[in-house]
């Protein structure tokens, strides 16, 4: 048996070592399209925002000391530090629901987590501070809700609430944790329902998600409707294809080894094959299996995407890590390293060095497209690649218009969607003082309809600018030609990876605003 102290020492080289790598790609890697969205929740913070709760907004917020440093590196520390501290929580989990070996493990497992690791560890997405806050509810459930009812698991329960509260505002899945705990109760220990901390808790919860609710309500509940729209099953007939996809999915998101060593693990704990404690691994499953098996379902139906199951995913780590806890228990000595975790591992190096090495490097795939509108339209690697360049490119042209006066520089940029709205704005737009517009549907601009706004909207003579790169080609003149005299083709500007063009970006000049556009949030 390994000794708390190597174990402690082992933790704490992890730890440092998750922090080092996620700190690298922090710097390293330009923000996908997601990731610059969430950035506009910083940039103008509410009650709540159109897609997602308001959480995300406030932790970037907090780390960039209300955007003073705005750098992707401060924008992402809170997905590094939280990622981090993360790795410390489910291991005090797995200790909790064994010993320090099966918390070891538990912390092993979510570090080589691609979903984890990467997407909600390292990427600031509203996953990051509701995993925290996901887990450390978990922790505090884990200390109430499955023993007797004392003073003590009445404290942890209050906690649980709060916890819970703050996951709720950052992500609408984390109704599963109330959901799953309240299966639990009813199932297995109901003698919880005679006490008042159970309410309270489940209060508190509700009061924290209390300024969602209000913005809702202000806004014709189009959050709520938004998202119930993306999970209705009703607008078509079974979809195989987007079942496998979505399976596949959370395969390949929480690391194909996690994956398969949790479906063993599963197992083997309904058949009352690994030594834990069983109302804690009750509570678990409960938590965890309700929210895999629903998207699971909805795929049957609509494309889901599968990191809205990562945090079920992570919960299952628990029962993984139990479960190797359990075959360490019949060798002759228990393995620091077992083969699964270091198999775990190693896939996760892997896709972290492929990854990067195509992202900056185009090592693996380069689409030379059809045409100089598509160049790249294939390569999902440059979803974080080529804006940093674009920045630059784009400040010369700025100088340039200085002089020839096609148009005022610092117009407007308009665009059609929150992509790459949030791109453009971000890198291009925000640095030169020049506001991005949306004009287009509401369900294209999301955030960017209340943007728009924000900024003072469309005023008649107008000119702006309109910029499409060939990833996501869109032509100007059937949108934007019936409000504006003229739509006119003003650069083309060549991006470059590791020497060879891979994308194109196409700037035109939108002259004179001749008709106003209708109100998006006035019709919505």
């Amino acid at each position: 048996m390994k000794s708390p102290r190597q174990i402690s020492r082992a933790m704490i080289i992890l730890v440092l070592l998750s922090l080092i790598v996620r700190g690298f790609l922090a710097v390293f890697l330009e923000f996908g399209n997601d990731e610059v969205y969430y950035w506009t929740f910083a940039l103008y913070p509410d009650l709540s925002h159109f897609d997602h709760p308001p959480m995300i907004g406030f932790l970037i917020q907090l780390t960039t000391l209300n955007l003073a440093f705005d750098s992707e590196l401060f924008i992402r520390l809170g997905a590094v530090l939280l990622g981090t501290l993360n790795t410390w929580v489910i291991f005090l989990i797995g200790r909790n629901i064994r010993d320090s070996l099966t918390g070891f493990y538990a912390a092993l497992l979510y570090t080589a987590s691609i979903y984890a690791f990467i997407i909600a560890g390292t990427f600031i997405l509203p996953d990051t501070p509701q995993l925290t806050f996901w887990l450390i509810t978990l922790y505090f459930l884990l200390q109430s809700v499955t023993g007797p009812v004392t003073r003590s698991a009445k404290k942890y329960l209050l906690l649980a609430g709060l916890a819970a509260g703050c996951a709720l505002l950052s992500k609408y899945t984390s109704v599963f944790l109330l959901a799953g705990t309240l299966l639990y109760v009813l199932m297995y220990n109901r003698r919880w329902f005679r006490t008042t901390e159970l309410y309270l808790s489940a209060l508190m919860a509700l009061l924290f998600f209390l300024p969602v609710l209000i913005w809702n309500y202000n806004n014709d509940f189009i959050s709520f409707t938004f998202q119930s729209d993306r999970v209705g099953i009703f607008q078509a007939g079974l979809r195989g294809d987007f079942f496998f996809s979505e399976l596949g999915g959370q395969m390949l998101y929480n690391n194909p080894v996690n994956f398969i060593l949790g479906i063993l693990a599963l197992v083997a704990f309904f058949r009352g094959r690994i030594s834990m404690d069983v109302q804690k691994g009750k509570l678990i499953t409960m938590i965890a299996l309700p929210l895999i098996l629903l998207f699971l379902f909805f795929s049957l139906f609509r494309h889901t995407l599968p990191h809205w199951t990562g945090p079920a995913w992570t919960t299952v780590i628990l029962v993984s890590a139990a479960y190797l806890r359990e075959v360490s228990v019949k060798q002759a000595r228990a393995k620091l390293f077992p083969a699964f975790a270091v198999s775990s591992l190693a896939l996760l190096m892997v896709v972290l060095i492929l990854g990067v090495m195509q992202i900056r490097g185009g090592i693996l795939y380069s689409d030379p497209g059809d045409s100089p509108e598509n160049i790249g339209e294939r390569d999902v690697s440059l979803d974080m690649y080529g804006w940093r360049q674009l920045a630059g490119k784009f400040e010369v042209i700025l100088e340039q218009e200085k002089e020839l006066v096609n148009i005022d520089p610092m117009s407007p940029v308009i665009s059609h969607r929150w992509f790459p709205a949030a791109n453009i704005d971000y890198y291009l737009a925000h640095p030169n003082n020049i506001d991005v517009l949306g004009l287009g549907s509401l369900d294209g601009l999301h955030k960017y309809a209340w943007i728009t706004q924000y900024r003072g909207g469309f005023k008649l003579g107008m000119d702006a600018w309109f910029i499409t790169v060939s990833r996501d080609f869109r032509d100007p003149v059937p949108m934007y030609g019936p409000f504006f005299e003229d739509v006119e083709l003003a650069y083309t500007i060549p991006v470059y990876r590791n020497g060879k063009h891979v994308m194109n970006a196409f700037v035109y000049y939108l002259k004179d605003m001749k008709e106003m556009p209708l109100s998006i949030l006035a019709n919505k």
